[in-house]
């Protein structure tokens, strides 16, 4: 019997976008976004940041229903840790075009961060948005 190897490789090409605020956050989302979804259903993208908040990149982490989404901590942390992220920043839109965060986006955002902090992964932010508006749990002092 033999065991698979597993390979890991990290190639870093530099995006040249820089975060600053959540507005950068806000901009850089709806550049990736699809417009014709975002009223539609809730989807869930991480965006994976260098130590000097370079975007390294943006991965959708699932798509959901009208109203909900599932999403698997370790797809996230799995992503930052092959990206070689310092910190990331979550995302989910609300087609209700609620910006109001359920109980469940913050306890969500509460596991993410504590798994983030066993893992030295600073989340940063977590952008709920809608195809008008945003709202950031750090600039409301969720987070």
């Amino acid at each position: 019997m033999k065991a698979s190897e597993i390979k890991l490789t990290y190639r870093r090409k530099s995006t040249g976008i820089k975060i600053t605020s959540s507005k950068d956050i806000d901009r850089l989302l709806r550049s990736y976004w699809d417009v014709h979804t975002i009223d539609y259903y809730e989807s869930f993208v991480v965006v994976y940041l260098s130590r000097s908040n370079e975007v390294l990149g943006i991965h959708k982490i699932a798509d959901g229903s009208l109203d909900a989404c599932l999403v698997d901590i370790r797809k996230i942390m799995q992503g930052a840790l092959l990206s070689n992220s310092a910190s990331i920043i979550l995302a989910h839109n609300h087609p209700s075009g609620n910006l109001k965060p359920s109980n469940q986006d913050i306890k969500l955002t509460s596991e993410i961060k504590k798994a983030g902090e066993i893992l030295k992964i600073q989340v940063l932010d977590h952008l709920i948005i809608t195809s008008v508006s945003y709202l950031s749990l750090a600039d409301e002092g969720i987070i």
